[in-house]
């Protein structure tokens, strides 16, 4: 008979041999990229473009009436831009954020309950990974058992929680509670932006581990006969259009598309229907992307066409077409180290919704 200990060991040693080296989450503070965006801002192609692009995110730090929208899509949080974007919050330079779930809930609260992405440095067979519990993200990994403990800890919130409709925004703040209470990592984007009051939206906040959490809070909630929480994504809306109708002047910096470019972008366009004629359109605006313009997707369509829309001033507008995980470190750097967040107002729009 087979020994299970035995049968396992091996597959033990494999996994943890290709979970053997952490990725390294990049510190925009311990270098100064502001020769370097100098230096491309001389030359051509997308050096120049981000060169631009960086002027144009300095301009919205220095424009005292600007709110600066940090727009995330893709897995650049787990490639090592974590702590880049947490740093943003810290520093002041973002007063809100909207991002994937993937973003938010599988890769930045994912290690701030204290598990880690690890490099691929060898890709087997994709059906030997599943085998492992081995998630793959391009040349990055998740172990799929740490992953399910954030399914286990949303449901645990939700089981906490007044059993009504949450905006994402309202149910990321119990996030960020929790992880001030519970978390061990300091340097989370979710805990500083609970610490800051900085509002993180999630419009498609169930295409993650929050989904499978959430699930699971209602089938036993419902099996039970009790009430249960549920994900208000009107309610996003809503709320990320108040803010926006408040603050006036905005600004975007996206990295990649999809649901959260279009969310963000499309606050304009609900305000003009809610009667607030007079809400500009966003004045600053910045994405990332190596999406193609010829597929026709929101993610690849350029700011120029978002004017169309009635969405983004086409004045101070910048595509980059480039990986964002190569060109997030040397913007943010060059912003951080020039300074102009040290003199901007603190909105902690989250206190809007107090």
């Amino acid at each position: 008979m087979n020994d299970p200990l035995t049968d396992t060991r091996p597959n033990d040693l494999r996994k943890a041999e290709l979970l053997s080296t952490k990725v390294e989450h990049i510190d925009i503070t311990s270098f100064d990229a502001r020769p370097i965006i100098d230096a491309m801002g001389k030359m051509s192609f997308t050096s120049r473009d981000l060169a631009r692009a960086t002027g144009i995110y300095n301009q919205m730090l220095a424009d005292k009436d600007c709110t600066i929208f940090l727009v995330i899509a893709g897995s650049t949080s787990a490639a090592g831009c974590m702590d880049a974007y947490a740093e943003l919050v810290r520093s002041n330079m973002v007063d809100g954020i909207v991002a994937t779930g993937a973003t938010i809930v599988d890769m930045d609260f994912f290690e701030g309950l204290g598990h880690k992405h690890y490099q691929a440095l060898e890709i087997p067979d994709d059906d030997t990974l599943r085998s492992l519990l081995i998630d793959r993200i391009y040349d990055t990994y998740i172990d799929e058992e740490e992953l399910q403990n954030v399914d286990h800890t949303i449901f645990e919130i939700a089981e906490t929680l007044e059993p009504k409709a949450y905006s994402s925004r309202a149910f990321i703040r119990e996030m960020g509670k929790y992880l001030v209470e519970h978390g061990k990592k300091d340097n989370s984007l979710v805990k500083l932006a609970y610490e800051h009051d900085v509002p993180i939206f999630c419009p498609a906040f169930t295409d993650s581990s929050a989904g499978f959490g959430l699930v699971k809070h209602q089938v036993d909630a419902m099996k039970a006969g009790k009430p249960y929480l549920t994900i208000d994504s009107i309610a996003d809306f809503r709320e990320l259009t108040d803010i926006k109708i408040a603050a006036g002047t905005t600004g975007l910096l996206m990295i990649g598309g999809g649901v959260p470019k279009n969310f963000v972008q499309d606050t304009v366009v609900c305000a003009e229907i809610l009667g607030h004629h007079d809400v500009a359109v966003h004045k600053y605006a910045v994405q990332i992307t190596v999406a193609d313009v010829r597929d026709g997707a929101c993610s690849s369509s350029t700011l120029q066409e978002a004017a169309s829309w009635g969405k983004v001033n086409t004045g101070i507008e910048q595509m980059v077409f480039a990986e964002a995980g190569s060109v997030i470190p040397l913007l943010t750097s060059d912003a951080y180290h020039r300074g102009l967040w040290k003199d901007r107002p603190k909105r902690a729009w989250a206190k809007l919704f107090a």
